[in-house]
Formats: C-alpha cells, sequence, structure tokens
C-alpha cells in the first residue's frame, strides 16, 4: 500500500500522537503506523528567517517521520495569526462582526501555504497520499500542482463551512473555492457544510454538483466531495477515564463538592464557544431553582489560546468578570457556584473528570463536529451516566441526538435543560446514554479516517 503523507497546521510530537493529544493527532497516527508514512506542518515554534528556510526538522519514530518547520515572525503574524484566524476563523464561524481583511495578510497566507508545499516536496515519493487538514492549508494542494505534484491529495474541513452569503464576505473567497477544488477529495464534518459548499459552486462558481452532491465540477477540474463525521475511540475514553479516576485532580475536586452535584464544561477560550451564554444560563438555573443554590457546581475549563491576539484577550476579561459576577452574586461560605479555571488538563485527567459530573454542557454558538461532547458521553459510567446538554449548533447534535439538545442563544432553553438534566430518573439516562454510546461505535474515529482514505485512494491521481 503507498504511504500517507498527513499535511497539518501544527503537528503532535510522538508522544501525543500515541494517546495523550485528541482527535487527529490519535487518528491520522494510526493511519501512519499502518502504511507507514509523514506528518508534516508547523512546530508551533516562531524562528528566524534562515533557520526558517533552512528545511524541514525530521523526527523518526518506526513507520512514521515527523517533519516539522518553524515561522518567521512575519509569516506568524499573517499566516496564522493574520488571515487563518482573523478572517477565515470568524467568518466560518458566522461572526462576521469580528473578521478583519488585510490584503497583505491574505498575500501572507497564501506565500506561507506555497513555502510549506515547497518544504514538503523533497521528502515526496511519486505514489504518495496526501491527506490535507483545515482551513490554514485550503491553497495548499494548488501549491502542490503548480509544483507538478501528480500524486492523490485529500483535503479535511475541521471546522464549519458556511452558507454563501456568509462566505462572501472573505473577499478573496472566488480564489480560496478555487483552491479548494485543486483536492482530489474535500470532506466535511456535516450534511449542512457539503450543502453549502455544493451551494457556492452552483450559485458562484457557476460549476455544477450531482444531486447526492458528491461530484463537483468546477474551475476546470472535478472532484469528490463527502462527509466524514470525525469521532472518538469511546471503549478506549472509558478505560482511560475509569483509569484516573484516582488521580489527585479528580479526588481533590471530588472531596471538595460535598456530595454536590457536578456540570461539567471544557472549551478552548474561543468566541464560538458560548462560554458567556453558558454562565448566564446557569445564573438563570440559580435564579429559577433556588433549592439547587448550594447543591450544585458549574466546573469550566477553558485553556488560553492564540493569547496574543487582541479579542481572545477581551473574551479571557469577560469571562473572568461574569464568574466573578455570579460568584459575588450566590457564594456561601463554602460553595462557589462557578469555578472557572484557565489552564490546561491532561485529556485523561478531563475524562475523568467528565465521568465524575451529572451533566456535560456543551453549547458552543457553532462548531464544526465538537469532539467534547463524545468524550463525555464515552467517559461516562453506563450504570450512573451523566446526561449532555448539547448545542444544536455543533456537529456532534446529528449524532447525539439523544442529548437534550438546545439552542445556545437561549438562555431561559439551556437553564431549563439542566434541570431537567439534573433531575433525570436513572432509567431515563441510561436509555439516552446507551443510543448515544451506540452512535460512537457505529462512526468512531477508525471510521471516519479510514472511509476518507478509501475514498481518496479510489480518485485517479491529479485528475478524478
Amino acid at each position: 500500500m503507498s504511504r500517507l503523507v498527513v499535511v497539518s497546521n501544527r503537528v503532535a510530537t510522538p508522544t501525543e500522537s500515541k494517546g495523550s493529544a485528541g482527535g487527529l493527532a490519535v487518528g491520522v497516527f494510526g493511519a501512519l503506523k499502518d502504511t507507514g508514512g509523514v506528518w508534516f506542518g508547523w512546530s508551533g515554534e516562531i524562528v528566524g528567517e534562515g533557520t526558517a528556510n533552512a528545511g524541514p526538522e525530521i523526527v523518526q519514530d518506526g513507520a512514521v517521520t515527523f517533519a516539522t518547520v518553524g515561522l518567521s515572525r512575519r509569516d506568524y503574524d499573517q499566516y496564522y495569526r493574520g488571515f487563518s484566524n482573523a478572517m477565515l476563523w470568524p467568518v466560518f464561524h458566522y461572526r462576521n462582526d469580528l473578521a478583519r481583511y488585510d490584503r497583505q495578510e491574505y498575500a501572507g497566507y497564501r506565500r506561507v501555504n506555497a513555502w510549506l508545499a515547497q518544504q514538503l516536496l523533497p521528502l515526496l515519493k511519486p505514489d504518495d497520499v496526501i491527506w490535507v487538514h483545515d482551513y490554514h492549508l485550503i491553497p495548499f494542494a494548488e501549491a502542490l500542482r503548480l509544483a507538478g505534484v501528480k500524486n492523490r491529495i485529500g483535503f479535511f474541513l475541521h471546522i464549519p463551512f458556511p452558507a454563501p452569503q456568509v462566505l462572501l464576505n472573505v473577499p478573496p473567497h472566488d480564489e480560496l473555492v478555487k483552491s479548494l477544488c485543486c483536492y482530489d477529495v474535500v470532506g466535511f464534518q456535516t450534511e449542512s457544510d457539503l450543502v453549502a459548499f455544493g451551494d457556492y459552486i452552483v450559485r458562484q462558481a457557476h460549476g455544477t454538483v450531482s444531486r447526492d452532491g458528491r461530484t463537483v465540477d468546477a474551475y476546470g477540474r472535478s472532484l469528490r466531495a463527502g462527509v466524514y463525521r470525525i469521532g472518538v475511540f469511546p471503549d478506549d475514553i472509558a478505560a482511560q477515564a475509569k483509569r484516573f479516576e484516582t488521580r489527585k485532580d479528580v479526588r481533590e475536586l471530588k472531596a471538595s463538592l460535598k456530595d454536590r452535584k457536578l456540570i461539567m464544561s471544557v472549551d478552548r477560550l474561543d468566541y464560538s464557544k458560548g462560554i458567556a451564554e453558558r454562565f448566564r444560563a446557569f445564573e438563570r438555573l440559580l435564579e429559577t431553582a433556588p433549592e439547587l443554590q448550594g447543591a450544585v457546581s458549574l466546573v469550566q475549563v477553558a485553556p488560553p489560546t492564540r493569547a496574543d491576539v487582541q479579542s481572545y484577550q477581551h473574551i479571557r476579561q469577560n469571562l473572568e468578570y461574569e464568574a466573578g459576577r455570579i460568584n459575588g452574586r450566590f457564594s456561601g461560605l463554602d460553595w462557589t457556584p462557578i469555578r472557572y479555571l484557565n489552564r490546561r488538563y491532561d485529556r485523561w485527567v478531563l475524562m475523568s473528570l467528565f465521568r465524575a459530573s451529572q451533566v456535560g454542557f456543551v453549547t458552543p454558538l457553532r462548531d464544526g463536529m465538537n469532539l467534547v461532547a463524545k468524550e463525555y458521553v464515552a467517559a461516562q459510567d453506563p450504570d450512573d451516566p451523566g446526561v449532555l446538554v448539547l448545542s444544536r449548533f455543533a456537529g456532534a447534535a446529528a449524532e447525539l441526538d439523544a442529548a437534550l439538545i438546545v439552542n445556545p442563544h437561549d438562555i431561559l432553553d439551556m437553564s431549563e435543560a439542566l434541570q431537567r438534566a439534573l433531575t433525570m430518573p436513572l432509567e431515563e439516562r441510561q436509555d439516552r446514554h446507551r443510543k448515544m454510546l451506540a452512535a460512537l461505535r457505529r462512526n468512531d474515529l477508525g471510521v471516519w479516517r479510514d472511509t476518507f482514505l478509501v475514498d481518496l485512494r479510489a480518485v485517479r491521481p491529479g485528475m478524478p
């Protein structure tokens, strides 16, 4: 079987790839081990111009080659901090009000994609299958094609693909979609994303899309598009969640609760996650169900992200204010309603905290999939499971329809769902958990990975 070459904005370390990181790292590392291959991308380091152009740093781990490059400060500011995260991220999450377009940043985005493609070229073999991940690297296949690469190249978008009228807010939208059509297979998280892509092709690019949305002809190319729902390995999560129950962090949290009920939320610190709305929903719960005051706590873990971006600094300040305000209003001498933790925890510790909680509160305003929702379900004790309260705007809601589905813009709706979750009878909790766990097993991480790669290997290289 031909080698697999994975390209992503960030490359996990060999240790992270073996289980301590999230879905992408675990999933692609499994495929790389099976066929042998290369994982290529940014190391996460900002380096001088001379170091950046010195070529990839190579680390060999069995049959897997980890190849990473540093970015110069200018490249980081324009490609990553600029166009990727100041323009594409907000627009693709339907936050046009937060988007900022700069022509030089867009030029830097394309320049870095072309430079990354050149860095990869010496590592490629003629029959390699190349799998590119996420919005940072939309022009990557186009850069490879211009360099003469004929290999099969697939792309998977981990975030939502916006409706055409939303995407039009990105000034070079036509160039981006044309670049996307240089891939042989393009994968999305949900049917809504696939439909939005097809609508753009028909209405804006004047291309054609088959009735099932899977065959796309546009910009002089034909490609396959499809829905590939990323998942988790639920049995592995359950085993590790149970194993880590004795960790100091978990024991201390349980002891501090003093038999109070626990609502758990874990998110990156980002405006798309709806954390402020979640805090206000918890506040409404305490207002409308005063018997729960002193009887339930919300633990919100929100590791910092993009700390050098001003809008993210404002998010952190706002959340700290909201948590402080609510705690000041309701706290007692021995009870704090919201524990807001702006720090990172080991993934398996988080899974054990999920297992110890009665409610998983996952309410993004918009999300491609949201693996936290799936991890919460997988981590539960099937004999006494917690209840998942889930935003209808998370991609996971299409599969986890036995969760309590809420609108994250409706504070009362969320507070009522929390109250229902906290009082739900055991038999109903077990039934809902059983249905969601079955969905996770049908569509686990291996199914996502293998289905995409089967489709990619089936196309004719360079011209499906």
